[in-house]
């Protein structure tokens, strides 16, 4: 009995990636709900956890090491959800440092709070600026995430497959908030 069965047919779901979601906490804490509620069904969202508050410490070395046991393990890549004040935050920086040491996959999302500047360029973090520039992050738009949400799982694909070699991670760590 059971032979032939497919598992979600007997109560077996298969086991979701681990999405790990970097952001300015303050200001764009209604995009990272809206990404979790939108995604959560298929993919385990990392909590929402200040690393700051949680870790409690500002010694970077020991900030992202800890970033990288406690949230960037296990998971199947980082998503940043880059608002207008994301690129001054150097939790920001440091989550993305912590993803880039693992060899994970990188996306950045422009959010509708991020303005475009003069030039039709728009304010990035620098280390995920780096990595979007030599071809290893995926760039993407909040607006075509959420119409078409099936579409994470290829990005998440794509971003895992990209050329390792093309990681730029040599830039010094954010100090401070700017």
């Amino acid at each position: 009995m059971g032979y032939g069965v497919p598992g979600d047919l007997l109560g077996v779901r298969p086991v979701k990636r681990r999405v790990f979601v970097s952001y300015h906490h303050q200001g764009d804490r209604s995009y990272y709900d809206a990404f979790s509620r939108q995604f959560a069904e298929n993919y385990d969202v990392v909590h929402d956890s200040s690393v700051e508050r949680v870790i409690g410490s500002d010694d970077a070395e020991y900030v992202i090491r800890r970033i990288r046991e406690n949230y960037i393990s296990g998971s199947s890549c980082t998503v940043v959800l880059c608002g207008g004040q994301t690129p001054g935050r150097k939790f920001v920086d440091w989550e993305v440092k912590a993803t880039l040491d693992k060899e994970h996959g990188l996306i950045g999302v422009k959010l509708p709070t991020n303005p475009i500047q003069q030039g039709g360029t728009v304010l990035v973090p620098a280390r995920l600026h780096d990595n979007i520039e030599s071809g290893y992050a995926i760039w993407v738009q909040w607006n075509e995430l959420m119409l078409y949400p099936t579409q994470l799982a290829a990005q998440i694909e794509e971003a895992n497959g990209r050329n390792k070699a093309l990681i730029l991670n040599m830039r010094a760590l954010a100090s401070r908030n700017t």
